[in-house]
């Protein structure tokens, strides 16, 4: 047998490709249309919960996209909510990516990143779909590795008079929001509660890190005319919340309709969130077989759960920058 090679990744690696703001975008809505085309797999992901005494779970993430990326992936992402006690982040992911005419391993890179990162460009391509083309105002509750990529890469599609953060830790809000302003170069306004964060935003992104199921984000603080990305792995949000919606949208709704985890759970199960309430996929929008905002006075709701397509299409933009300014690592496998 030849000799069989992988590139392998790290996060110096990552970092040193440093795609910009708008090759990451770029990778992820080309992705989702692909997706919208019917030119993507996707399966649903699955959970491992390790009885380790600690709270947290692995995520498996399963696709394959064909094209010019023409690549099987799989990534597993660790997300453990008490990580920051031991100064770590609190998720951790590789992603694998094969031949899928052969299965032989291409690659393994780094995705702790990559998550981060294509989480937050599909909340900026949500909301360049789905939001009003003057919105101004960001109300964004959370702030965990993925919340940074949300306001940055949303911020470049709207150039926000008004930021606006929350989350439960001062700490972490604080420093949160001081990152954001260093990067940005704007004020970034810190609150102290979840009220004067969302109420009166033009783009409401709730990415809470909470232990169960809690009311915490109000139907009636929202603006009449916003858009608000939930996607917190447990529901912060009224169970009216989707009363008030004029097109309901998810990034895919064969994992969005099973499983224990996500912020609108309960809505599906309720049955307020169905084949017949929901809109379309984000994909379907992109790919323009179905309207995204039509008018200034609807209000909209984007729920992503994470698409394992964004994480093969970013992790293919890697690599092809990686050789590109020759980082990466060149493994024998077999």
């Amino acid at each position: 047998m030849q000799p069989i090679y992988i590139t392998y990744l790290n996060r110096f690696d990552i970092e040193a490709a440093a795609l910009s703001d708008a090759e990451i975008l770029a990778a992820i809505e080309e992705s989702l249309a692909m997706q919208g085309r019917r030119e993507t797999e996707i399966e649903p992901r699955v959970h491992l919960e390790p009885r380790a005494g600690v709270e947290g779970h692995f995520n498996v993430l399963r696709g394959w996209i064909g094209g010019e990326i023409d690549a099987a992936g799989v990534k597993v992402v660790g997300d453990f909510v008490d990580n920051y006690k031991q100064g770590l982040p609190s998720e951790f992911g590789i992603l694998n990516l094969f031949d899928p005419r052969t299965g032989m391993p291409r690659a393994i890179l780094d995705a702790s990143g990559i998550t981060d990162m294509r989480t937050g460009a599909v909340t900026a391509i949500g909301a360049k779909y789905l939001a009003r083309k003057n919105s101004k105002v960001l109300g964004h509750i959370g702030a965990r590795g993925t919340a940074y990529w949300n306001v940055r890469l949303l911020d470049s599609l709207f150039d926000f008079e008004v930021i606006r953060v929350h989350s439960r830790r001062p700490e972490s809000r604080n420093a949160f929001a001081e990152r954001l302003r260093r990067d940005l170069n704007k004020e970034v306004i810190v609150t102290e509660d979840w009220q004067s964060c969302i109420e009166g935003a033009d783009i409401v992104v709730e990415a809470s890190r909470l232990s169960e199921p809690t009311p915490m984000l109000k139907t009636e603080w929202i603006k009449p005319g916003a858009l608000v990305v939930p996607y917190g792995t447990m529901s912060a949000v009224e169970l009216s919340l989707t009363d008030i919606m004029a097109k309901l949208v998810v990034d895919d709704w064969g994992q969005c309709k099973g499983g224990k985890f996500g912020s609108l759970r309960a809505h599906v199960e309720a049955g307020k969130l169905s084949e017949q309430t929901l809109h379309a996929e984000l994909g379907q929008i992109v790919a323009g077989l179905k309207p995204g905002r039509e008018s200034e006075t609807e209000t909209n709701l984007f729920w992503h759960r994470g698409l394992s397509l964004s994480d093969i299409a970013l992790g293919h933009a890697f690599l092809k920058k990686a050789e590109s300014i020759g980082a990466g690592h060149r493994l024998r496998y077999a």
